[in-house]
C-alpha cells in the first residue's frame, strides 16, 4: 500500500473522524481498488454501538457514490473500447446486463463483480439515476446483513 493511503488511514482512524473514515473507506472500496469497507463499519459499531445507523447510512452513500465513480469510469471506458465487442463472453454480458437494466446494479453488493458492473453499467450507458438507485438498495441491504451478522457473531464470544 502506498505511504500516502496508510498515512490517510492513519489519521482517519482518530476518534472524531469516524463517520468521516467509514465514508473515505466505503468510497474507496467500491471502486476498483481491492479495499474492503465492512471492517471499518463494524469496528466503528463495536466501538459506538449508538452509531449503528449513522454509520451504516454514511457507509451506503459512500459505497453509491463510490460506485457511481465506476459507471462514470464504465461510460468513458464504452468510448474508448468498441473494438472489443466482439467475443461470445462479451457479447452474452453484455445482453445479460442489457436485459436487466438498471435492475442489475442491485448486484453492486457483490465482492470482485460487483465494482466491475457498475462500470459494466456506465459502458452499457444504462440510465445514471435508476442504476445509482438499485446501486445504494443493494449496498444497504449488504452493510445491514454483513453488520447485523458480525454483531450477532461477536456477541456469542
Amino acid at each position: 500500500m502506498p505511504p500516502w493511503i496508510t498515512h490517510l488511514l492513519a489519521l482517519l482512524a482518530l476518534p472524531e473522524y469516524s463517520l468521516g473514515t467509514v465514508f473515505v473507506v466505503s468510497f474507496i472500496s467500491a471502486t476498483l481498488l481491492p479495499l474492503g469497507s465492512e471492517p471499518a463499519v463494524f469496528g466503528l459499531i463495536q466501538l459506538n454501538p449508538a452509531l449503528f445507523w449513522p454509520v451504516i447510512l454514511v457507509a451506503t452513500v459512500g459505497n453509491t457514490l463510490g460506485g457511481a465513480v465506476d459507471w462514470w469510469m464504465g461510460y468513458g471506458a464504452h468510448q474508448a473500447a468498441d473494438h472489443y465487442r466482439h467475443s461470445s463472453s462479451h457479447t452474452k454480458a453484455l445482453a445479460w446486463l442489457e436485459r436487466l437494466g438498471p435492475k442489475a446494479c442491485l448486484l453492486a453488493w457483490m465482492p470482485v463483480v460487483g465494482d466491475p458492473l457498475c462500470a459494466v453499467a456506465g459502458w452499457l450507458k444504462l440510465p445514471f439515476w435508476p442504476c445509482v438507485a438499485y446501486m445504494a438498495i443493494g449496498k444497504l441491504a449488504r452493510y445491514l446483513t454483513m453488520t447485523t451478522a458480525l454483531i450477532g457473531v461477536s456477541a456469542m464470544f
